[in-house]
């Protein structure tokens, strides 16, 4: 279990980080659902040699590589619970580098969640 934990931490840092840098890079782009097939279009090509958006793309390749060896030793029953850690990670990432405002009812949503993953975490028998 201590391996899988260890993963999973690892996995669920590399996909916050990398919906961060997605997010940042999108932001840069510009709302696509105010633009036209042409901005569309125009907004992609420029998507590809966006820096954030590259590694935004690269971490979560990382992310997936790493859940790819969890899934290979664990059950999902378990492993698929504890990506829900990562909405702790990406809330405080997103407040701290996005300035976004976390609500005191999202921390408590989150909150329930991670308990959720804990009492499911417990009953493994791994």
């Amino acid at each position: 279990m201590l391996k899988t934990l260890v993963v999973m931490l690892l996995a669920i840092t590399a996909g916050a980080v990398g919906d961060i840098f997605l997010t940042q890079g999108m932001k840069s782009s510009g709302d696509i659902s105010a633009m036209g097939l042409r901005q569309i279009v125009s907004t992609v090509i420029g998507a590809l040699t966006n820096w954030r958006l590259i590694l935004g793309t690269a971490m979560q390749a990382v992310y997936f590589g790493l859940w790819l060896a969890v899934l290979s030793w664990e059950d999902l029953s378990v492993a698929l619970p504890m990506q829900a850690l990562s909405y702790i990670v990406v809330a405080f990432l997103a407040q701290w580098f996005l300035g976004e405002n976390v609500s005191p009812m999202r921390w408590a949503g989150i909150s329930l969640v991670c308990v959720g993953v804990i009492m499911i975490t417990k009953s493994s028998g791994s």
